[in-house]
């Protein structure tokens, strides 16, 4: 997944079960050849298989399980039922006509993620935007201009938030970078009930934000915003996610992880406090 383009929607399940089906031949000592004869495939589908980059069959999964010589069906049972759930139908998927498959991988990871780092530039952090502000961003995007796909587009982002209210919520941290909460989407009254959201959630145990404030820059992280994603399991690395134009890139290689990784630690040593933070979103929404 390294620097390329992603798509799907159950990226992290697919990663997990194609993690472990890697560990069980390995240690079977069964070659990706050997393997793929098993159940009639290329040695190059095992390889996207355990990278997971394709789907998975069911049947292909319970060949390839005896292959190894997993007999137990405790075992047999947990695999299997992990093919089930990559297979599943996200939330997200009934709205494919508006939403590129690049994204859809991000919600993906998103949904599954246990923290949250991100830095951003031009906007307010997609989770913790109001629904007019949203609104505001898409139209003036420019390429959005029916009134119906804008509105389904601001559906998904009002149902992206849901995350940060479910039992296990991933950890957000966010730096916003003080212009964008100077930069008037939609007019005073539009950013003054976005200000007011903003400190709605910094009351939330799991949401941590932060501004950067005007004259500081973010000179470390001269490329612009980006998010580091973590998760639970160990088999899966930290993800980076740089959102592009008609694109976007998935980092898991450690040396550009902790890059970025790094630059995000130095973003909220540089930012305001959560304190601070809250005392500059009430004077910007006066000023406003």
């Amino acid at each position: 997944m390294s620097a390329t383009q992603a798509g799907g929607g159950a990226t992290v399940r697919r990663l997990l079960l194609g993690s472990q089906l890697r560990r069980l031949r390995e240690a079977r000592g069964v070659s990706r050849e050997e393997a793929g004869y098993s159940i009639r495939a290329s040695e190059s589908k095992i390889s996207r298989m355990e990278l997971g980059r394709v789907g998975f069959k069911e049947r292909d999964v319970a060949d390839l399980l005896t292959l190894y010589g997993v007999d137990a069906e405790p075992e047999r049972a947990s695999v299997l039922g992990l093919v089930r759930a990559a297979n599943a139908t996200s939330w997200w998927h009934g709205y494919g006509d508006v939403l590129p498959g690049w994204f859809q991988n991000y919600l993906g990871l998103e949904e599954a993620a246990t923290e949250i780092r991100s830095y951003e530039v031009q906007f307010v952090h997609g989770l913790l935007q109001t629904a007019d502000y949203a609104r505001a961003v898409i139209t003036h995007g420019g390429h959005v201009t029916e009134p119906a796909e804008i509105e389904r587009r601001v559906e998904v982002r009002l149902k992206r938030q849901q995350v940060l209210g479910v039992e296990r919520a991933p950890r957000l941290v966010a730096v916003l970078d003080e212009a964008a909460l100077r930069r008037p989407w939609g007019g005073p009254e539009l950013m003054r009930a976005q200000i007011d959201r903003l400190l709605e959630l910094t009351e939330l145990p799991n949401v941590v934000l932060q501004v950067m404030p005007l004259g500081f820059g973010g000179l470390r992280a001269e490329g612009g915003a980006f998010s580091v994603l973590a998760f639970d399991e160990q088999e899966l690395p930290d993800i980076v996610y740089l959102e592009q134009f008609t694109t976007a890139l998935y980092l898991d290689k450690p040396a550009e992880v902790a890059e970025y990784a790094g630059a995000m630690d130095g973003l909220v040593a540089d930012s305001l406090s959560p304190e601070r933070t809250r005392e500059v979103l009430r004077s910007v929404r006066q000023e406003l």
